[in-house]
This record gives C-alpha cells, sequence and structure tokens, in this order.
C-alpha cells in the first residue's frame, strides 16, 4: 500500500431533484472520485419524471422518500465497485435540493438505531415516514397558506424582514401549514420533520439531525439575522407543536455533529471514526465550492439561480421581497443573496425540442444565426407556474417596443435566443437591487450546472451580463459538501478553530477557474439598452397573467 492510499478522503453527496451524485476529495482539495445515479434512467419503477411527481392536487409536485433510499444503497454500491476504500473517508456532508421536506413517523429514531447491516436503506420505508412522498421545490398548491403567513405577522415586506424572503409556494413553512390543513391525521404522526438536506445526514448519524443554518433560510420560519426559530411563525404554520417537530435550533456548517452509525461501518466498511457533518442545501454548496469574493454565481441546472455572497446586514432590505437573503453555510460574516427561478433547464429543452430537433447543435446554430436582441422580438417562457415574478404561467412574446406578439406570427428561428436572452435579462434587471452598497464590484460570471458545458450559452451570458465568464474544474454542489466535511474534519483537528477561507488557504495559490468567454462590447451595449423593455414587457405578463385568473 502506497503512502496515498492511506490519506484521508472527505464525502460530498448532491441529492437534487434528478439524481444523486458522489465526490471524494483529499485533504489538499482535489477531486479523486465521481458517482451518479439518474432517478428517471436507473430507477424507473416510481415512474418519475426529471425526479418528481405531479398531482394529485392542482400545483403539487413531490418525490418519492423510498426513490432516494433506493438511490443511495445504489450509488454506494456503484462507489465500492470502483475499489474505492471507504475506510479512508474521515468525513460526509453534503447538500440537498433546497426546499423539500421529509415527515418521519414516532417510529423513526428506533428504525434509523436499528438497521440491519444485511439489509439496505430501504429497511426504512414505509415504516420511518407519514409521508410517503416528500413535498420538493417545484410544488406550487401553498398560495393560500403563503397569504395566511404574510398576513399574520403584517404582510410580504414584515416576513421578508423576519425571514429574508417573503413567503413562497414551495417553502417547507407553507408546505408545513397545507400538510397540517389537509392531511392532519399525517401531521400529528409526524414526530420530527426535516428538510432534504437533514435528512441525509440523519440516515448516516442514526438519529434525527439538526437543520443547518443557511438551508433554514428557505423555510420561512427562521429568523434571518438571529439564526433561531421565530415562535409566531412555528405556531402560525404548525402549532405549538412544530418546535418539537423541527428539533434544536439551526446548527452552522463547520461543526461535527457525530460519527457515523455502526450500519455504515459494517455493511460498507467505513471507519467508526468517521465524523458527519452538517449538510446545507444545493445552492449555499454551490457558493461553499465555487464562490470568491466579487463572484456571481450563475447556476444552470433544473432551475435557474443567482447567487451573490454578500456583507453581513443588520436588516433585510425591502428589495428582498422578490429575492432571498440567506444565512451562509461557513460564516456569520457574510449572507447570500439569491435569485431563484423554477423554470430553468427544463424550459430550455422544451424550447430546444420544439424548435431545434431535440438537438443543442442544432438549437446553438439558431442561435448565431440571429443578432443579439433578436430582431426586436422578446420571448417570456414560463411552463411550470413561475417564482420571478410569481406565478406567471405561459409563452408571451413582444416586441422590443411593447407591442403584444401573437405566437404563430414569432418565426421558430428566434426561439432559442429568444428564451436565453429572456432568462439573463430578468437576472441582470434585478442584480443592481439585490447588491448591498457596501459589496465589493462584481469582478466575473461563474457558471455552473448543465448549460455551463454550452459555449453559445457562456458567450451569450458574458454579453448580457458584461462580465467575464468563468467555469470551475470543480464539481458544484457535490464539491461544496466535501468541502463542508472537511472543513468540519479541519477544525476539529485544530481545537474547534480556524475558518474556511483559512483552510482554502492551504490548498495552494493554483486558478481553480478557467475564463471561457470574454464580453463583446457592441453586444453589452444592446442588452444595456434593453433592460428597460424587458422589465416593461414583464410587467404586462404579469398583468395578463393577474387577469386570466380573475377570469
Amino acid at each position: 500500500m502506497s503512502a496515498t492510499d492511506a490519506l484521508p478522503l472527505f464525502l460530498g453527496l448532491d441529492l437534487s431533484t434528478q439524481g444523486l451524485k458522489a465526490v471524494l476529495i483529499t485533504e489538499d482539495s482535489q477531486v479523486v472520485h465521481e458517482s451518479s445515479v439518474r432517478f428517471d434512467n436507473d430507477l424507473p419503477q416510481y415512474n418519475t419524471v426529471n425526479g418528481a411527481v405531479r398531482g394529485p392536487g392542482e400545483g403539487e409536485v413531490t418525490s418519492p422518500v423510498k426513490m432516494w433510499l433506493d438511490a443511495i444503497d445504489l450509488l454506494m454500491d456503484r462507489i465500492k465497485a470502483t475499489g474505492v476504500q471507504l475506510n479512508r473517508i474521515l468525513g460526509v456532508s453534503g447538500d440537498g435540493q433546497q426546499h423539500g421536506s421529509v415527515f418521519w413517523s414516532s417510529e423513526a429514531e428506533k428504525l434509523l438505531s436499528t438497521l440491519n447491516p444485511e439489509k439496505g436503506l430501504e429497511q426504512l420505508s414505509p415504516g420511518a415516514f407519514t409521508l410517503p412522498n416528500a413535498p420538493i421545490w417545484q410544488d406550487s398548491s401553498t398560495t393560500r397558506e403563503c397569504r395566511e403567513l404574510e398576513e399574520a405577522v403584517g404582510g410580504p415586506q414584515a416576513l421578508a424582514d423576519l425571514t429574508g424572503s417573503r413567503a413562497y409556494e414551495r417553502f417547507t413553512g407553507t408546505q408545513i401549514r397545507k400538510i397540517k390543513r389537509v392531511n392532519p391525521e399525517a401531521y400529528n404522526a409526524t414526530s420530527h420533520i426535516s428538510l432534504v438536506s437533514s435528512f441525509l445526514p440523519s440516515l448516516f448519524l442514526g438519529s434525527i439531525a439538526p437543520i443547518e443554518i443557511s438551508d433554514a433560510s428557505g423555510m420561512n420560519l427562521m429568523n434571518v439575522l438571529t439564526y433561531k426559530w421565530d415562535e409566531k411563525l412555528l405556531d402560525v404554520a404548525g402549532g405549538p407543536e412544530l418546535r418539537s417537530k423541527l428539533g434544536p435550533e439551526p446548527v452552522p456548517g463547520g461543526v461535527v455533529l457525530g460519527k457515523v452509525s455502526q450500519w455504515w461501518v459494517k455493511r460498507w466498511g467505513f471507519s467508526p471514526d468517521c465524523i458527519v457533518a452538517p449538510f446545507t442545501g444545493d445552492n449555499p454548496a454551490t457558493v461553499v465550492a465555487l464562490s470568491s469574493p466579487g463572484d456571481a454565481i450563475l447556476s444552470l441546472g433544473t432551475s435557474t439561480t443567482l447567487l451573490l455572497s454578500i456583507p453581513p446586514t443588520d436588516t433585510a432590505p425591502a428589495r428582498f421581497t422578490s429575492s432571498h437573503l440567506l444565512a451562509h453555510p461557513t460564516t456569520y460574516d457574510a449572507h447570500i443573496a439569491m435569485l431563484c427561478y423554477k423554470n430553468g433547464a427544463l424550459a430550455r429543452e422544451q424550447v430546444r425540442n420544439r424548435y431545434a430537433n431535440s438537438d443543442w447543435s442544432k438549437f446553438n446554430e439558431l442561435v448565431e444565426q440571429t443578432p443579439p436582441g433578436n430582431n426586436g422580438v422578446l420571448g417570456y417562457y414560463f411552463p411550470l407556474p413561475e417564482i420571478i415574478p410569481p406565478n406567471v404561467a405561459g409563452n408571451f412574446f413582444f416586441s422590443s417596443s411593447g407591442e403584444l406578439l401573437p405566437e404563430e406570427k414569432v418565426s421558430g428561428a428566434v426561439h432559442p435566443r429568444a428564451i436565453l436572452e429572456s432568462q439573463f435579462l430578468s437576472i441582470r434587471s434585478r442584480i443592481e437591487a439585490i447588491l448591498p452598497s457596501n459589496s465589493p464590484p462584481l469582478q466575473r460570471l461563474v457558471l455552473s450546472g448543465g448549460s455551463s458545458s454550452n459555449p453559445i450559452i457562456r458567450q451569450l451570458a458574458a454579453d448580457v451580463f458584461g462580465m467575464r465568464v468563468f467555469v470551475a474544474g470543480q464539481e458544484g454542489a457535490a464539491e461544496g459538501g466535501a468541502q463542508l466535511a472537511r472543513f468540519a474534519w479541519w477544525r476539529q483537528m485544530n481545537g474547534g478553530r480556524g475558518t474556511f477561507e483559512e483552510m482554502r488557504a492551504f490548498d495552494g495559490e493554483e486558478e481553480r477557474m478557467k475564463c471561457v468567454a470574454e464580453p463583446k462590447e457592441e453586444h453589452v451595449r444592446v442588452y444595456a439598452g434593453l433592460v428597460d423593455a424587458y422589465r416593461t414587457c414583464e410587467d404586462k405578463v404579469v398583468d395578463l397573467c393577474a387577469k386570466a385568473a380573475s377570469v
């Protein structure tokens, strides 16, 4: 055995909407292994579409919890089959899709602590759960609960001041309130409620893990400035019993929750000394993996998400009613500002399938054949009810002068550029509003997610945002999870002291980012001139949807 065969490894897991991914890194931050499971392809028995199940109610979107358990078992099989020495893993952390929630039964703690190493994690289902399917971030069925939560604290702005966000249908607080209303039997039988991010470490610990502060920011239940549960919001969302169902106050990253349970030692050969650190949300994990001061991170995955690390603030400004202010997963000396759009990759893929023969090469050709500004056509694509602006749905087309255009009058060739320009202009039109005045100037745009590998999309992003575009060699959220595991282990080795930045300083000065696109100034000027037109037409879309809903 060589010396390197005995060096520690750190495991990061990313449980996203469409799949589960694992990344292993070394003590010096090198990625040495990746494995993944795609839910639709690898676990077809669950009949999910892009990892989700729609219905039965209007706007309801869930994922089967047992599918996630099976995915973990399958992923571990794949990792072990490659010859990875699992006893070298000294820390585990990761992330889960934000806003998803798991409802544990009164038997859950006993079942977790007595797992049979001869069986997989499927032995937890159905007995450990009161709901077989977990509500996830694509759910839009809680509009009633959103208004009730806001009204209880004095309106949308009061809720944003308190929690960092106005009420959103996907947020856990409103999901809990709805389940209590429509399924009181399941709610009353629930002993604990986890986020996806705290569900995962619970499996490793053999006991229910606490919720991490950054992911708790996506619940409308935590005070984003004090990092504590808000008693009034808990009572509104779930009654006086909700505090006990959520567990202790949210915990920061970089702490040790415990060591892996004997099930992991006996079934998979983990070291009994392997620590478990808090898991966070997928977006904060991406910040951990990719962000440096002055970076804007644009995640082009199932959702489209902009992430900005910003200085800490004593108040949540009014502008955050249309965005999110999150706690930072590794420090109290920063917050995260976030814009999140439901219609991301899936909307882009629908345009590709309809107008480019399901071929990205053809899609790119059509983008290149149309000029910046798309000959004056602005397109808005919302196959799912959107988050920003809220609850709009459908496709809408305008001239840059604001004239509504019938879809049949819009050439199919302009749609690929139109959807990219629309998604990026929406974000650009909001960046200035979410940056506090004491933030460092933005220096570069870091792309992650599946679409970040597309050179045409990279260049169009550089032109719309007027920034150099970079991609990272790291693996995004899963690699961020591995870094959180390493951070907790490193702090433990240093007596509980040290910052994340101090740990990363030991990684050396090697540039982790590669510049892949430079903005073209003539194109930047075109897009700067379209921002006001985009906002005007977006307001018209909101009005059209509001009128349609009132009929």
